[in-house]
This record gives structure tokens, sequence and C-alpha cells, in this order.
């Protein structure tokens, strides 16, 4: 099923993505044989292709040291697909050295017929640093900064590249560049430097799941100024937020899987700053998750995602999260009021959202979430 009715690819101007992550991939029935491992694989590039099918914009595909190689799965998706965008989301300058980013991003790119983009962000020293050996020392900012103006360089004639900052490359040139003039780079990014760094030389902004409200009303024209105090034109720069949303008549269990996901994410360095809400103390909540995670514990000692799992008490984690906030931090329940929330964002200056990755293939279910939204109702 192709849906060619363009009416439910926006709604207010919003435009759709989805994001995947490797931990379908995971659970213990796929790595039982490997018959069921090939049927994971099979479902995550059947999902991307749903998307093309559904008409979404963009599908994300994860990068964290320990999962899977996000190139790999997203040239495997290159071939079936002919509309949605492919690209990171998203992978780091101590993962990937810039070079290697170029050449993957070129790859894809060709791959696609121009359809790559890359989504880009600091990751997290400690586990290049403690655990991994490499040469994490200086700024990740200075070292993002060092990687966006090389691809810049690599990305455009002549295609050579040179730098005397956090990453030193001596006039390197490349044999193989983009389709596009140059792919698009989404920084991810919370802190004032990023968001500003974001603003000078990115194409766009990427914000984590979990920004709250008060906080993306200030964020949102605070970014566009940004943009537009750099002379550049904040209608083209676009902002992604990740929303994960999901129209249900039983939002319920959706919410309780969503508090597992913000116990892992919140914790991490800086991550809470997002969270803003006058009627929580979200500092504490985010205090007393972390020490029931342990998540400073194994970031200090090199641990991974794996690691946090391995020790957190999932539990305990989930009741520190208040119904009301968790509600409050998801775009999840009956249309009117998912529409609502999303018709602030557009009106805010968001440009694009992230539907819920359906558990199957099914450019349906994403037409008709998409269809219920537009409408704002049962339709």
């Amino acid at each position: 099923m192709v849906i060619d009715d363009d009416t439910y690819r926006t709604v207010g101007g919003l435009r759709f993505c989805i994001d995947l992550s490797h931990h379908p991939w995971t659970r213990p029935r796929v790595i039982a044989s490997a018959d069921a491992m090939g049927a994971a694989a099979s479902n995550t590039i059947g999902q991307i292709e749903a998307a093309d099918r559904a008409g979404l914009d963009s599908a994300w595909v994860s990068e964290d040291p320990d999962g899977w190689d996000a190139f790999s799965v997203l040239s495997a998706a290159s071939r079936s697909t002919s509309r949605v965008r492919l690209g990171t989301g998203v992978t780091n300058p101590y993962l990937r050295h810039p070079n290697q980013i170029a050449m993957s991003v070129s790859t894809l790119d060709r791959l696609t017929g121009g359809r790559a983009f890359l989504g880009l962000g600091r990751g997290q020293p400690e586990w290049y640093r403690n655990a991994l050996g490499v040469n994490a020392a200086g700024s990740p900012l200075r070292r993002l900064e060092s990687t966006i103006r090389l691809l810049h360089q690599w990305w455009q004639p002549p295609y050579r590249a040179s730098s005397r900052e956090a990453i030193s490359v001596n006039d390197w040139a490349r044999a193989i560049w983009p389709a596009q003039d140059r792919p698009p780079i989404y920084l991810a990014a919370i802190g004032p430097n990023a968001r500003d760094l974001a603003a000078r030389l990115a194409d766009g902004l990427l914000i984590a799941d979990f920004a709250s409200m008060p906080y993306l009303e200030w964020l949102l024209p605070e970014m566009r100024a940004r943009v537009a105090g750099y002379g550049r034109d904040p209608d083209r720069f676009h902002i992604y937020v990740r929303t994960a949303i999901r129209v249900t008549e039983d939002p319920e269990a959706y919410l309780h899987y969503r508090k597992t996901l913000m116990a892992v994410l919140a914790a991490l360095p800086g991550m809470s700053q997002q969270i803003v809400h006058p009627d929580f103390d979200v500092g504490e909540i985010v205090r007393r998750i972390g020490e029931v995670m342990r998540t400073r514990e194994v970031l200090r000692s090199g641990g991974n995602f794996i690691d946090i799992r391995r020790v957190a008490d999932f539990v305990a984690a989930r009741d520190q999260i208040p119904d009301e906030l968790i509600d409050d931090l998801s775009y999840v329940g009956e249309p009117a009021k998912v529409r609502a929330k999303l018709d602030r964002l557009a009106e805010l200056g968001a440009t694009h959202v992230f539907l819920a990755t359906p558990a199957e293939p099914d450019a349906g279910d994403l037409h008709q979430q998409m269809s219920w939204l537009k409408a704002g109702s049962w339709n």
C-alpha cells in the first residue's frame, strides 16, 4: 500500500518522522535463534518501508556504542524505499571520526538518490574515555564544531578538508561525496553552547524526548531568534521534537512504558534541564530516579546502557514519576488532546514531530494515526 494523500502528511504544518533503536534486536526471544534474529532485522527494515509508503518525512536510526551500526541499517533500507529521508538519530564524533562520518553519509546519500541526513550529538565522553580507549580529552563542543566544519568542507568542491581545531586534519581529499549539494546536519543539543552551535552551523535542532511544554515555550522562540541573529533564515532551520505520538483510547500501558524510558534518559547528565514543570520538583524527582537507576555511578566507571539496565531498579524508578507528570510530558491519548499539543508546537515554530513506531511494520497504522491527528477526532 502506497498512500498518496498529501493531506495527512502534515498537521498544522508539522511533518511526521519515526525513530528506531536497536533494543528490539536484544530481546531474549530474538537472540534465541538465527531465524528470530533475521525476523527482527526484517521487521526493522519493514518499519522504514512502512514509513516510506505512508509518506512520512524521515526515519531516524539510533547509534550507541553498545548497539547496531546505524549506517548498515539505513543502507539496507535505502534500496527498498524511494521517498522517506534516512539518517542517524544520532551518532557522534567519538564513535566515528569525521572522515568516517563523511564517507558513510556520502555513501548513503548516493544509495538513496539524495535522501540522507546526519543527526549528530556529543555522545557520552565517559564511555569513550573510561572504557573504549578513545582520546576524549578537550571540549565535546569543540569536537562537534570541528566535525561540522570538516564535513562542510568534504561535502563541497574541491572536497578537501583541513583543520587545526579539536580534530586535526591535514588537507585530506575525498573521492566520494554526496549526491546532494550538502546533506543537512541536525544537532541534538540541550545546553546553551550546543544550541548556539546549532544556530550558527547546523541545519536544524533535534530536541530529546520528554521536553516539557513550558521549556519548549521558552526554547523554540529563543532558537528562532538565535538563528536570525546569525543572519540565517529561521524558516529554513528545522526543529525536530521527539514526541513519540500515540493516539489511543487506552493510554495507560503506553504511559507506563514511557516511565521506563524516562527513568533511563532523565538521569543522564544534563538531560533533566529540558523538564520544566510548575507543579513538580523535577530536580528532586530526577535525583531520586538517578539513585535507584545508579546512572552516574555506572557512567563514572565507563559503563553503558547495558550496565545501567543490569543494576537499575526500574520498579522503584517508575514509582518516582507521578502519573500527571508523565502524561504532561507525553503526546499520548485521544486525538483532540494530542492535536492541541501539536498545534501549540506548530505555533512555537517546531517543524517536525515523531510518531511512536508500531511494533510491526504497518503503513496503515501510521496513516491512521496521522488522519486522527488531522481531524482531531476519531474520524
